[in-house]
């Protein structure tokens, strides 16, 4: 556990596996582009240290961790002027958490190279309960010697946890991931529709169907967020619809159970004045409210 390791973006997400790694003994900076964050407050608590400069952090450091937004916000804290590249020691190994898809994901691993540095992509699924938690799964693309290397700090904060192949391959299965996702979500707000339409109380749908063949992970964690319109994010509208594009941009394909998904989450997105895109992905039952009114 004497390694140095940081951890760059302390979000929803980021805050809690880093506080995981650090609880677990190993020395960890932590550092966010944007102060006063919960989760910041989060890592620290968890024993990370708060770096106030991305210098700083990763100056020492042998595996830097990054968990952002967008392919912008990954590009620019990885390569840009003052990013990762510029300032983590050679043969440092970049792991970004994030979900960027696989063409960013072989475009950064490519240019890192030129750094003399290695690279992993790792999405992750399991929103912010499975960061709490410890139990994300965690997809993985890159060298085996290197996933073996940072396997023991993927552990930390992963309880499924898979080497999907070469560079990028971690992202192409997190977009698969994030297609079966959305569209269970479709089925889940159809399904309470149709429990209340027959005045049966839907968290029995919670209850009954997640011991039978459409039990899910979304049914028994965020059926019963939706049925008490608890809309707060563990993982927010407006990544998911990153995510469906990230989709879209892969394949020349039309998908249409991918376009309706996207269609209800923009739905979801235009309300309260484009506060929508912050709630939590079950608030995609509010667009069936909104599409029913529009109707009428």
């Amino acid at each position: 556990m004497d390694k140095q390791i940081a951890f760059c973006g302390l979000g929803v997400m980021g805050g809690p596996m880093a506080a995981n790694i650090a609880k677990k003994g190993y020395q960890v900076k932590g550092w966010n582009r944007t102060p006063n964050r919960p989760g910041i407050e989060i890592a620290k608590q968890g024993g990370v240290n708060i770096s106030s400069t991305l210098q700083e952090a990763v100056s020492n450091a042998e595996i830097i961790f990054t968990c952002l937004g967008d392919v912008p916000d990954v590009e620019e804290v990885i390569l840009g002027t003052e990013g990762i590249a510029k300032f983590a020691p050679a043969g440092s190994l970049i792991v970004d958490m994030s979900t960027i898809g696989s063409k960013a994901a072989l475009k950064i691993g490519n240019d890192l190279k030129q750094h003399q540095l290695r690279f992993l992509d790792a999405p992750v699924s399991g929103g912010d309960i499975g960061a709490i938690n410890g139990t994300l799964t965690i997809m993985v693309g890159g060298e085996a010697n290197d996933f073996e290397e940072c396997l023991p700090l993927f552990e930390t904060m992963g309880k499924n946890i898979h080497l999907c192949g070469p560079v990028g391959s971690g992202q192409g299965v997190k977009l698969c991931n994030q297609v079966l996702a959305s569209l269970t979500m479709v089925g889940l707000c159809e399904a309470i529709k149709i429990a209340k339409h027959q005045s049966i109380d839907p968290n029995l749908i919670v209850k009954v169907c997640s011991t039978g063949a459409a039990g899910s992970w979304a049914l028994s964690n965020l059926g019963p967020k939706m049925i008490e319109e608890d809309f707060s994010p563990g993982f927010m509208v407006k990544h998911i619809l990153k995510d469906l594009r990230l989709v879209q941009e892969t394949s020349e394909e039309n998908f249409p159970g991918v376009d309706l998904a996207d269609r209800l989450f923009k739905l979801v997105q235009q309300l309260d004045d484009g506060e929508g895109a912050f709630c939590g992905t079950q608030a995609m039952i509010r667009a069936y409210e909104k599409e029913v009114k529009t109707n009428n």
